[in-house]
C-alpha cells in the first residue's frame, strides 16, 4: 500500500465555514480542527491543496478577483497550500472541472506531480468524493448540515470531523467505511487510561 502523498480539500464547509457566494475575506473562518489537521499533514511531508467549485462567478454573484481574495485569506489563515484549483462554471455549463467531474482533481494532482491514486480528497458533499472516485483518488466525506443523507450512505469513507479524516490517512489510504478517531482506544492500551482507579 502506497503512502498518501497529497490531500486535496474542498474549501467551503470543509476547511472554512460555509458562507454562500462569499466575496468578503473578512468572513473566512476556519472550521474546528482545520489548523491542527493541516499541521499534521505538513509534519509528515504530505502536500496539501484546495479544490473548490465557485459557481457564483458564472452566476454573476462573484468576480474572479473576489474568489482570489477569499482564497488568499484561506491561505493566510491555513496555508501555505501547494495548489489551489477553482471551477468558476455553473452546474449547466458542461465543463470538466466542476465537481463531481474529475478535472480539478486531475489538474491539481498534475500541478503537484502526484499520481491520483496517491492522493485523498476530503469534502462535505457527494460531489467531492465522486470527483475523487472518477479521478482514481481516495475520497472521504465529512458530513455537515448541508450533506444529504444519501450522499453519506453512498460514500466509501465517512469521518465525523476534519481532524479524524486527516488522522485516518497519515499512514496510508483510508481503511473502512466509517473512520473513527482511535487515539482514545490506543491510549487506553498504552497508558492504562480508562482503568478503574480501585483496581
Amino acid at each position: 500500500m502506497n503512502p498518501v502523498k497529497a490531500v486535496l480539500f474542498d474549501r467551503d464547509g470543509t476547511l472554512v465555514e460555509d458562507v454562500p457566494y462569499n466575496a468578503d475575506p473578512d468572513r473566512v473562518r476556519p472550521v474546528e480542527g482545520a489548523r491542527e489537521a493541516l499541521a499534521l499533514l505538513r509534519e509528515r511531508g504530505i502536500r496539501t491543496g484546495v479544490v473548490t467549485n465557485q459557481s457564483g462567478v458564472a452566476r454573476g454573484l462573484l468576480t474572479d478577483a473576489d474568489v482570489r481574495n477569499v482564497n488568499h485569506r484561506v491561505d493566510e489563515l491555513l496555508g501555505p497550500f501547494d495548489v489551489f484549483a477553482v471551477c468558476p462554471h455553473g452546474p449547466d455549463d458542461g465543463c470538466h472541472c466542476r465537481k463531481p467531474e474529475p478535472g480539478m482533481v486531475l489538474w491539481a494532482a498534475g500541478r503537484i506531480c502526484t499520481d491520483p491514486g496517491d492522493l485523498v480528497v476530503i469534502g462535505d458533499i457527494g460531489a467531492d468524493v465522486e470527483a475523487a472516485r472518477r479521478a482514481g483518488a481516495h475520497g472521504i466525506l465529512v458530513p455537515t448540515a448541508q450533506t444529504r443523507p444519501e450522499e453519506t450512505t453512498a460514500a466509501d469513507h465517512v469521518a465525523p470531523d476534519l481532524l479524524t479524516a486527516v488522522r485516518a490517512v497519515l499512514d496510508g489510504p483510508p481503511q473502512g467505511r466509517v473512520l473513527a478517531d482511535e487515539r482514545p482506544i490506543q491510549e487506553a492500551y498504552t497508558t492504562g487510561w480508562g482503568q478503574r482507579r480501585d483496581a
